[in-house]
């Protein structure tokens, strides 16, 4: 049997016990970061803006004096600039963009738990969109140059579209899964394809329209596939890997498309004028619309 002192003295020892302070936490679980563009990367998105509207009013004065029959060059680059501009207003302007979030682990030493945090990143989408109209019609471009069939055109386009649209799923893609690199390869792949559409065919076929358009489309080819390679490099290290600013890709993608875009079409406009083999003649509904030959008005005399 139990004295009723030893019964006290068991319930004060087991109040001390639970009254005991637990330890204090060593690891602070650290918050989500938030990676946005700052007051570079908007700056970057505005000048680009005021500058592919200034180059998309220059084009368009160019085609001015020619004729709406040989105007095909000026129209696919005004509109890849005119493309270019609205996409960087949507950006400067605060809209088309999202967050793509994944988990970080965070390794400690020692006794010391891993912890894990969200890294949330600003993708602009808009940035996609551009691509996606742009870039066929720069290939649009090259394949005209050379005398290109219209189902390699094609074949390069489609390609074009796919490695854009595979480099947005990319963008959004989890990490530690075979969504994001997986669709980076599918986008290079696509790149591959546009590339042997375009520079096989191309090198074939211009080299039976005079040295002097062999000259210009060979530098031009040359020129754009380059500068097109480049983006998938920068694409990897900044969007994929995440290992530059949101600013630094911002200025690096701006420079890229400067290239790609306003220097082309600058290019190739000035060489158009000067080199009369690159003239397509583009006669019917582009040039004269609809013709009232051979139709058949209903109502009229018979």
């Amino acid at each position: 049997m139990i004295h009723p002192d030893q019964v006290a003295e068991m319930l004060y020892a087991a109040a001390k016990t639970t009254s005991k302070p637990g330890p204090i936490p060593t690891v602070i679980p650290t918050p989500t970061e938030y990676q946005y563009v700052d007051e570079t990367g908007r700056r970057t998105l505005w000048v680009l803006f005021v500058a592919m509207t200034l180059v998309s009013a220059a084009f368009a004065l160019l085609s001015w004096r020619v004729p709406v029959s040989k105007r095909v060059y000026h129209v696919t680059a005004t509109l890849i600039t005119i493309v270019s501009a609205l996409a960087y207003f949507a950006m400067a302007s605060g809209q088309a963009s999202s967050l793509s979030c994944h988990t970080v682990r965070d390794r400690h030493s020692h006794d010391i738990p891993d912890t894990h945090h969200e890294v949330c990143r600003q993708i602009f989408w808009a940035r996609y969109v551009n691509w996606a109209l742009t870039t066929p019609l720069i290939l649009l471009n090259l394949c005209l140059l050379a005398g290109v069939d219209g189902a390699h055109t094609v074949m390069a386009i489609i390609a074009n579209v796919i490695m854009v649209l595979s480099g947005l799923f990319a963008a959004y893609g989890s990490e530690h899964t075979a969504q994001k690199w997986g669709w980076f390869v599918i986008a290079c792949l696509g790149y591959v394809f546009a590339v042997w559409h375009v520079g096989l065919h191309g090198t074939n076929l211009v080299r039976t329209r005079g040295d002097r358009l062999q000259k210009l489309w060979t530098a031009l080819a040359t020129y754009s596939l380059a500068v097109l390679a480049a983006y998938p490099v920068v694409w990897a290290i900044s969007t994929l890997a995440r290992k530059t600013t949101v600013d630094t890709e911002i200025i690096i993608f701006a420079v890229l498309d400067v290239l790609s875009q306003a220097v082309f079409g600058f290019w190739l406009l000035t060489s158009h004028r000067a080199i009369a083999e690159t003239n397509v003649d583009l006669g019917g509904y582009w040039s004269q619309g609809l013709g009232t030959e051979g139709r058949i008005r209903i109502g009229e005399d018979e």
